[in-house]
């Protein structure tokens, strides 16, 4: 398939709104399918989001019609490399196996199949618009779900139905979604990325320090039982970074001032 981005049309775009990053996958006339250039693009996008301190939230969109469909097997075929230059690392659409510490959100905008509902999975929070559709049909095409959809499927949704999406290829409306687990907002059409930056400032304007810890802590602990050292020993190592910062001092002040905090994520 031919790269529909040109160099003043890159494969991905950036916005900053406040304290949020919005990255917008830029293939539309592909139905912004992954090839090289766009695993490059948003890869470098996220580290971009990750390593500025105004950024508290990342909103991965797409342009045109869909969310994401999926790998290009276009260019597969043509034996091109997927992957993005120089981190293989990152994963599918370089995002799959990236881990950024700032909450990131999926704002399905539309056609989210396949490799698009793997990029929902590999989300922290997921606005899908009320007509788009998820699913992973890879068994369909004697393939099966391989940039994270077979491992985290299971783990945020009951297992059950977990393989049946799996096993049967079927997808699922953005109602069945949420009914799920799968799903935090459904988005009246058209208005996903609307309902992902309202979702995205209320995160934003709480202390960033306490959102990156809550956060890396629900992960680290995810598979830990409540009894275990383990857990507590990470909530110890938590607990000292976010109880010891300017801002554990800056909220309750603020709250007895009745005034707005200002945090300085430190």
């Amino acid at each position: 398939m031919a790269d529909d981005t040109t160099a003043t049309e890159p494969a991905a775009l950036y916005e900053k709104r406040g304290g949020v990053a919005i990255i917008t996958l830029n293939r539309p006339k592909a139905l912004n399918a992954v090839n090289g250039a766009l695993s490059t693009a948003v890869g470098t996008l996220l580290e971009q989001a990750e390593g500025d301190d105004d950024v508290r939230v990342i909103v991965i969109t797409g342009s045109g019609r869909a969310f994401c469909a999926g790998a290009d097997l276009k260019a597969i075929a043509a034996g091109e490399n997927t992957s993005a230059d120089g981190h293989p690392e990152w994963g599918f659409a370089g995002y799959a196996q990236h881990w950024i510490s700032k909450p990131t959100i999926a704002a399905v905008n539309g056609f989210a199949l396949g490799g698009g509902t793997e990029l929902v999975l590999a989300s922290d929070l997921a606005v899908v618009d009320e007509e788009a559709k998820l699913g992973l049909p890879e068994v369909k095409r004697g393939l099966f779900a391989a940039a994270g959809g077979v491992i985290r499927l299971q783990q945020q949704i009951p297992r059950k139905l977990a393989l049946e999406l799996a096993l049967t290829g079927e997808p699922i409306s953005a109602a069945q979604g949420k009914e799920y687990g799968l799903v935090n907002r459904v988005a009246p059409a058209g208005t996903a990325l609307d309902v992902a930056l309202e979702i995205a400032e209320t995160i934003a304007a709480n202390a960033p320090l306490s959102v990156r810890e809550s956060k890396s802590m629900i992960y680290r602990t995810a598979n830990l039982p409540d009894w275990e050292d383990a857990a507590w020993n990470a909530n110890v190592e938590a607990l000292k970074v976010v109880f010891s910062s300017e801002d554990a001092i800056e909220g309750p002040t603020a709250f007895a001032q009745k005034r707005q905090p200002v945090w300085k994520g430190r």
